[in-house]
């Protein structure tokens, strides 16, 4: 199962909260935090916990974003080479989504972070590609993982590392 920490603009268009403050969810990668970005057409901006990997999707139709993140986060683990066996086991535990309020305020802030500078790149290129950005924003230096990889994609490929070695 997947865990989606949902920030309140985006648990208004996508849906209530399903899940408690406490639940981890059943993915290798954790919990991932989400938010929108009152683009045209509108995006959602998902981050993920552990290795702050960002991924972009269009949001609409709101009501499917759980049913189609599995498939944009396992896009974005290709783009950085992830056995295919590790994507298709997170694909399999991503096939249940919930939804949940966010908790990690680290996080949240990174996230923020991400959504300017998309949000900057956006106006430059309003036809980038959303797979494109989000490797871009990928590779920007985050606080949080200074002290291990600097860079969430640096990070996610320590991780991918880790877990299958």
């Amino acid at each position: 199962m997947l865990i989606v920490r949902a920030t309140k603009k985006l648990l208004r268009l996508a849906g209530p909260s399903t899940t408690r403050d406490d639940d981890r969810g059943t993915t290798l990668l954790g919990p991932w935090y989400a938010t929108v970005l009152f683009w045209r057409p509108r995006a959602a901006l998902l981050v993920n916990e552990t290795t702050l990997l960002p991924v972009l999707l269009p949001l609409a139709p709101a009501a499917t974003l759980t049913s189609r993140i599995a498939e944009q986060i396992s896009t974005a683990l290709t783009v950085y080479q992830a056995p295919v066996s590790f994507v298709d086991q997170e694909r399999q535990h991503m096939q249940t989504a919930q939804l949940g309020g966010t908790a990690n305020r680290s996080v949240v802030g990174v996230m923020t972070e991400f959504t300017r500078l998309a949000e900057i790149h956006h106006h430059d290129d309003s036809t980038v590609d959303l797979v494109e950005l989000s490797a871009w924003l990928a590779a920007t230096p985050c606080s949080p993982l200074y002290s291990r990889n600097v860079s969430p994609d640096r990070e996610l490929i320590a991780r991918l590392e880790a877990i299958t070695t």
